[in-house]
C-alpha cells in the first residue's frame, strides 16, 4: 500500500487527503498550525458523514478510511516512509519553494513529489528540490471529493514512469485524468480565468446583475456553476493571483478586471470570508449579492 503525505490543511489539502484515504492510501495531512489541523479534521469528518448519508460510502468504508488518516504537525516524522508527497499550500512562489526544500530534506530517494497548482510551472517548482524526473503537478479541483478531474501536468524533465504512476494513483483516488505538457495555465485554468475575468468586466460595465450573468452562463452554455458562484467558492484572491501570473506569462488578455482587484482589496474573498460577489450566512448560504 502506498503512503501519501498531503502538505497543507486548507480547503484543497483536506479534500485531497480525504480522497487519498478513501482510495485506500495510508495518508498523513500536515500543517504546522494545530488549529488548522483541527479544523481540517472536523471538515473531513463532516464529509465522511455526508458521504455515508448519501450512499457514496458505507459506514464500514468510512470507518476504514478514517483509520487511514493521520493529522501531523511535523513533516520529518513521517516523510521518510512516504511514497508520494502532495504539496497543497497557497499559490505563492516563496511558500512552495520553502515546502519543497523541506520535502527534499526529509523524503526518501524513491518518493515522488507533486504540486497541487492551477497555474504555476512544475518545471520551476521541481527546481526547488533535486528530483525533477520524479516531480509533477496534480491539479485537483474544488470541492475535491465531488469534482471528477485531476489535471496531471508534466514538467520538462518529468519521467514517463512518474507520469504513469501518478495517473494510476489519481485513478485509484476515484478521479478521471488527463496528462498534458506544461504551459502556463494548463488547459482548465486558462479557460476558467478568461470566463471569470470577463464576467467581472461585464459586472463592472453594468451589463447585468451577478445573478443574471451566472444564470445566463449556466443555462446558455451549460456550465454547472456561474462564474461568480465559482469565484466565490475558489476565492477571489486565488483567482486574482492566477490572473496576475497568466497576465505576466501570456499577455494582455489576462489582465485582471479592476473590479476584481477592488473586491480583493476590500477583503471580499468569497465564501471563506463571508462576502465576495455574494454575501453568505455562517452556513455558507447565499443572502444576496452586494
Amino acid at each position: 500500500m502506498k503512503k501519501v503525505i498531503v502538505i497543507g490543511s486548507g480547503v484543497m489539502g483536506r479534500g485531497i487527503a480525504y480522497v487519498s484515504a478513501v482510495g485506500g492510501f495510508e495518508t498523513a495531512i500536515i500543517d504546522i498550525n494545530e488549529q488548522a489541523l483541527e479544523n481540517a479534521q472536523r471538515e473531513i469528518t463532516s464529509i465522511f458523514e455526508k458521504s455515508v448519508l448519501r450512499g457514496k460510502l458505507t459506514t464500514q468504508q468510512a470507518q476504514e478510511a478514517t483509520l487511514r488518516l493521520a493529522y501531523v504537525t511535523d513533516l520529518a516524522t513521517v516523510a521518510k516512509n512516504a511514497d508520494l508527497i502532495i504539496e497543497a499550500v497557497p499559490e505563492k512562489q516563496d511558500i512552495k519553494r520553502a515546502v519543497f526544500e523541506q520535502m527534499e530534506q526529509f523524503a526518501s530517494p524513491h518518493c515522488l513529489f507533486a504540486t497541487n497548482t492551477s497555474t504555476m510551472s512544475p518545471t520551476e517548482i521541481a527546481s526547488y528540490a533535486k528530483r525533477p524526473e520524479q516531480t509533477i503537478a496534480m491539479h485537483f479541483f474544488n470541492p475535491v471529493h465531488k469534482m471528477e478531474l485531476v489535471e496531471i501536468i508534466r514538467g520538462l524533465e518529468t519521467s514517463d514512469e512518474t507520469a504513469q504512476i501518478i495517473r494510476e494513483i489519481a485513478e485509484q483516488m476515484g478521479k478521471q485524468t488527463v496528462v498534458i505538457n506544461e504551459f502556463p495555465g494548463f488547459v482548465t485554468s486558462r479557460i476558467s480565468a478568461l470566463v471569470g475575468n470577463e464576467a467581472f468586466y461585464m459586472l463592472q460595465e453594468g451589463l447585468g446583475t451577478p445573478e443574471d450573468i451566472d444564470k445566463a452562463i449556466k443555462l446558455g452554455l451549460n456550465y454547472p456553476m456561474g462564474p461568480f458562484e465559482l469565484v466565490d467558492l475558489v476565492g477571489l484572491d486565488a483567482r486574482l493571483n492566477n490572473l496576475r501570473y497568466l497576465h505576466e506569462k501570456l499577455g494582455e488578455k489576462y489582465r485582471p478586471a479592476p473590479l476584481l482587484e477592488q473586491y480583493v482589496q476590500a477583503g471580499r474573498l468569497g465564501r471563506k470570508s463571508g462576502k465576495g460577489v455574494y454575501v453568505y450566512t455562517e452556513q455558507n448560504e447565499v443572502i444576496k449579492n452586494d
